[in-house]
C-alpha cells in the first residue's frame, strides 16, 4: 500500500495563461496526429507542474475524459453513426476486456510505491512511442483470425489496453486504433470512432476506481487547474487538427517519438 498521500502539490503556482498554454501545446501535438495527446500531458504534469505520479495520473485521466467527450460528436459526424453502430460487436469484444483491465490497472496504480509507479510509467511511455511509430509509418493489415480466436484475442487485447490506459490516465486510442485494424480489419477512420466508443466507458471505470482512493482528493483541490488545462487541450486539438498534414509524418512522427522517449528517461530517473 502507498505510504504517502501523493497530494504533495495541491496548489500549483503557475498562472492560468501558463496552464492553458501548456494544455494547448499538448492538444496541438495530439491533434496533428489525430489523437488527444494525453501521453504527452502526463510527463508535463510531473516535470513542469510538480505533481507526484499518482496525482498526475488522476488529473490526466480527468482531462482525457473531458477531451474525449469533446471529440466524440466531431468524430461521430465524420463517420455516420449508423455505420459505427453496425460494428458494435467489435466495441463489445474489446470492452469485455478493457473494463476489467481499467479496474485492475487503477487498483494496481493506487497500491504501487511512488518510485515503482514512475518506472512503470516510463516503460509505458516507451510502449506508446513504439505504437506511435508503428501506426503512422507502416501500413497495417489484418491478422484474419478465425472467430474462435478473434474473440479471446480481442478480450485479451482490451484487458491490456485497459490496464495501460488506467495506469497512464490516457484514453488509449494509440493502442486501440491499431488493435481494431489488426484484429478486426476495420479501416483507420472507422477504427478511430470505435476507439472512442471503447475508451469512454473504459475511462469511466478507471475514474470510478480512482475515486475510491484518498489520492483522488487532488482533483477536487485542482478543479480550476484541471478545467483550464483541459480547455487548452481542446483548443489545441482543434488547431492541431487544422495543421494535420502540414508537417510530413516522416518528420513529425520521429520527433514525437523522441519526445516520448526523453520523457520516459526522465520519469525512470525521477525520485
Amino acid at each position: 500500500m502507498r505510504t504517502e498521500t501523493d497530494l504533495d502539490r495541491l496548489h500549483p503556482t503557475h498562472t492560468a495563461p501558463v496552464v492553458f498554454a501548456a494544455g494547448a501545446a499538448i492538444g496541438v501535438l495530439g491533434g496533428m496526429i489525430g489523437l488527444g495527446g494525453a501521453e504527452f500531458r502526463l510527463p508535463l504534469l510531473i516535470g513542469l507542474f510538480g505533481f507526484a505520479a499518482l496525482s498526475a495520473v488522476i488529473l490526466n485521466k480527468a482531462m482525457s475524459l473531458v477531451v474525449v467527450l469533446a471529440a466524440l460528436p466531431a468524430r461521430l459526424a465524420a463517420v455516420p453513426a449508423a455505420e459505427v453502430a453496425t460494428r458494435w460487436p467489435v466495441a463489445a469484444n474489446l470492452l469485455a476486456g478493457s473494463l476489467l483491465g481499467a479496474w485492475a490497472g487503477a487498483s494496481w496504480a493506487v497500491r504501487m510505491r511512488s518510485a515503482t509507479l514512475y518506472k512503470v510509467l516510463a516503460a509505458l511511455m516507451v510502449l506508446m512511442a513504439a505504437a506511435l511509430v508503428l501506426t503512422h509509418t507502416t501500413t497495417l493489415g489484418t491478422l484474419d483470425l478465425p472467430l474462435t480466436a478473434q474473440i479471446p484475442a480481442g478480450i485479451a487485447a482490451g484487458f491490456g489496453i485497459g490496464v495501460v490506459a488506467a495506469i497512464m490516465g490516457v484514453a488509449g486510442g494509440e493502442l486501440l486504433i491499431p488493435t481494431i485494424v489488426l484484429l478486426f480489419g476495420q479501416d483507420i477512420k472507422t477504427a478511430g470512432s470505435l476507439s472512442l466508443l471503447v475508451s469512454l466507458p473504459t475511462m469511466l471505470v478507471a475514474f470510478a476506481r480512482y475515486s475510491r482512493d484518498g489520492s483522488f482528493a487532488v482533483l477536487g483541490a485542482n478543479l480550476r487547474f484541471t478545467a483550464t488545462m483541459a480547455a487548452g487541450s481542446i483548443a489545441g486539438a482543434v488547431l492541431g487538427g487544422l495543421l494535420l498534414g502540414v508537417f510530413p509524418d516522416v518528420v513529425l512522427i520521429p520527433a514525437l517519438a523522441v519526445i516520448l522517449l526523453v520523457s520516459a528517461y526522465k520519469l525512470a530517473r525521477h525520485d
